[in-house]
């Protein structure tokens, strides 16, 4: 799927040839293992199965009940009709002459009615040929009139009063009808052959014809000299004709309301008419000055009027209102005909390539049943990010040259690619000399990205946390929730109910967290830590008033803090006899064990200890308990009661 217009309204091509000059099948079969590694082969996607003939394509059809696909193209001319539920070829069939136009009489392929260019009319039916009629004169369009079942032919020539011709062809009664006869400016007697059968080279025609089927049923005639001639089916006579243009009419197409009209001519000039005036009231030009080959009117899937107007170089859609242009497509080989699937933003076309394209536009409208993944793909790709063309080079105007002091490269050197307005720079050389210029560029760009990233962490934490008044540790503890969902809203929940206001205002209602209830219901929660939080958040708040030296003595307190001690509290190990720990020799303490009234506290037959008496204020000192169980285990030599002796 190739992509254009990615900044404006993007256009998905979804199959058709990227150059005019496809390569011939056995020079393809000789690189098909080259093209293994080529990207836009490996990306490629077929929409529909054998969508192509071997030369080119001349009209393309898609059934009212959105399932079919008709083509004809040559070379050898046939028919081909895709199903579209199985994305693939129904049926392929040859013809002996090449195909013209062709319409679907029935809501699916079933019948159809081919104009060939030998004068003959073929009614089709899933089985082949059903009939064939010849007709007078080479016909230049073919329409169905449904309200009278009747076949339009505007054909080429004049009869012998002069007036041009168009055949109607009843079906219902399978006969031949009085022609309409329009006004095409007589022949060319001038030139050699005049007044004969088919009429000489630059004789007069009717070129196209238009029905405005779901209104008023008028017909619409375009011919040679510019004019439009509106005939009423049930009267049989002409009711109206539009002034003469520049250019003969190449194509015609009504709205359904039957008020507006569109008219193409030779010179790709396009106008809106309004049937009660005959002034156009909106007039374009399609740019190339090819033929008008057709014109559509779309609605989008927003209600948006648009108006599809297609040349044989490009395809253009603008808004009926104002004419201003909305999007164009332009593909690599010449344009014969183009269909639209309804309600649906897939564009099918039948051109001079092998290959025919289907182009898929969002905006226009979703992407048909038969291919709905493509609004996947479609996503996707809009969420990857598009590569630029030049990556290693930097578009610059000729003042940003002056003001990086480059300017005297123009002209003179080849690091300077002129492009339009401006030159392409090489992006090493830029930034050499955005830097000499700049010299405090790094500084400035460093500064800028620790902006970015200080701002980015602030975004996510909690901004102002809300104070309380009772309650503040349940306040906090639902901002810290919000926080990890990422949505912090200080109004949410209970916090912003006005029914729960007392929780936080009355202290009748605050939490009592010492009691047995919360800490069985809040097992992991640490009552002392959060309450000095509190009390530190309090006085964070109380600081702001008091002064600097509250703060000073908050900051003091919470900076003491207990030391850790290391105890093992395990019955067996108490029982082991591990909890006395060996002493310095004069230090050990007399106790521990069982105490016998009568024999005192000797272990043994006799109480011995080698500790001297001592002064009696020494005998006083308490000795402070060493914490630490690294300290008490071992022997300190400086505290040796026998260096003492």
């Amino acid at each position: 799927m190739k992509l254009t217009n990615p900044n404006d309204v993007p256009v998905y091509t979804i199959s058709g040839a990227s150059t005019a000059r496809p390569l011939p099948d056995w020079l393809a079969r000789k690189r098909k293992r080259s093209l293994k590694n080529d990207p836009e082969y490996a990306n490629r996607v077929e929409l529909l199965q054998d969508f192509e003939f071997e030369e080119a394509s001349s009209c393309i059809r898609v059934s009212e009940d959105g399932e079919w696909v008709m083509s004809t193209g040559t070379y050898k001319p046939q028919i081909h009709t895709h199903y579209l539920p199985h994305l693939s070829l129904s049926f392929a069939r040859h013809t002996t002459t090449l195909n013209h136009s062709f319409v679907l009489l029935s809501s699916d392929y079933s019948k159809s009615l081919h104009l060939q260019t030998d004068r003959r009319l073929e009614f089709h039916t899933p089985g082949g040929c059903h009939y064939q009629t010849r007709l007078p004169r080479y016909g230049r369009d073919l329409q169905y009139d449904r309200h009278s079942a009747e076949a339009l032919i505007p054909a080429v020539g004049v009869n012998t009063d002069g007036s041009g011709e168009v055949y109607r062809l009843n079906l219902e009664i399978g006969r031949y009808m009085k022609p309409y006869q329009v006004d095409v400016g007589g022949d060319d007697l001038a030139t050699a052959g005049g007044g004969a059968l088919q009429g000489g080279i630059n004789t007069g025609s009717v070129n196209v014809a238009a029905i405005a089927e779901d209104s008023h049923s008028l017909l619409a005639f375009g011919t040679s000299i510019g004019t439009v001639e509106f005939w009423d089916p049930r009267a049989k006579a002409r009711v109206g004709i539009l002034g003469a243009q520049e250019g003969e009419i190449t194509a015609l197409d009504f709205d359904r309301s039957g008020l507006s009209l569109v008219t193409g001519s030779s010179e790709g000039l396009v106008q809106i008419f309004d049937l009660r005036r005959p002034v156009p009231i909106l007039r374009k030009d399609q740019g190339y000055g090819y033929p008008i080959k057709t014109l559509m009117h779309m609605t989008t899937s927003s209600q948006e009027k648009k108006i599809l107007s297609a040349d044989k170089r490009i395809i253009k859609l603008w808004d009926e209102v104002d004419g201003k242009a909305w999007i164009s497509v332009e593909p690599a080989v010449d344009i014969n005909s183009v269909a639209w699937c309804k309600q649906s933003g897939m564009i099918l076309t039948a051109n001079e390539g092998k290959q025919q394209h289907a182009f898929f536009i969002p905006q226009l409208g979703p992407a048909p049943k038969w291919c709905s993944f493509l609004d996947n793909m479609v996503e996707e790709m809009a969420e990857e990010a598009p590569t630029e063309t030049y990556d290693n080079y930097k578009f610059l105007t000729l003042p940003e040259l002056k003001a990086l002091n480059l300017s005297h490269l123009v002209g003179t050197t080849n690091l300077l690619r002129p492009y339009m307005h401006g030159y392409f720079v090489a992006s090493r050389l830029y930034e050499e000399a955005r830097l000499i210029a700049n010299p405090y560029i790094w500084d400035d760009e460093r500064t800028k990205r620790v902006k970015e990233k200080v701002e980015k962490e602030r975004a996510s934490r909690i901004r102002g946390s809300k104070k309380v008044k009772v309650n503040q540790n349940l306040v906090d503890k639902m901002l810290k929730r919000q926080e990890r969902r990422q949505t912090v809203d200080e109004d949410m929940g209970v916090l912003g109910d006005s029914r729960f206001g007392k929780l936080f205002e009355d202290e009748e209602f605050a939490v009592d967290e010492r009691s047995r209830e919360f800490q069985a219901l809040n097992p992991s929660t640490k009552v002392g830590e959060n309450a000095e939080n509190s009390r530190a958040g309090a006085a964070s708040d109380s600081s702001e008033s008091d002064g600097e030296d509250d703060e000073d003595e908050i900051v003091a307190q919470s900076k003491v803090k207990a030391k850790p001690e290391m105890r093992i509290s395990s019955s067996s190990y108490k029982k082991s006899g591990h909890q006395r720990q060996d002493k310095p020799l004069g230090s050990r303490t007399q106790a521990g064990g069982r105490v016998n009234k009568t024999r005192g506290d000797v272990v043994g037959e006799r109480q011995v200890t080698f500790a001297p008496s001592t002064g009696r204020k020494e005998r006083d000192k308490i000795e402070p308990a060493r914490k630490g169980r690294r300290d008490e285990g071992r022997r300190s030599a400086s505290g040796n009661v026998f260096r003492r002796l």
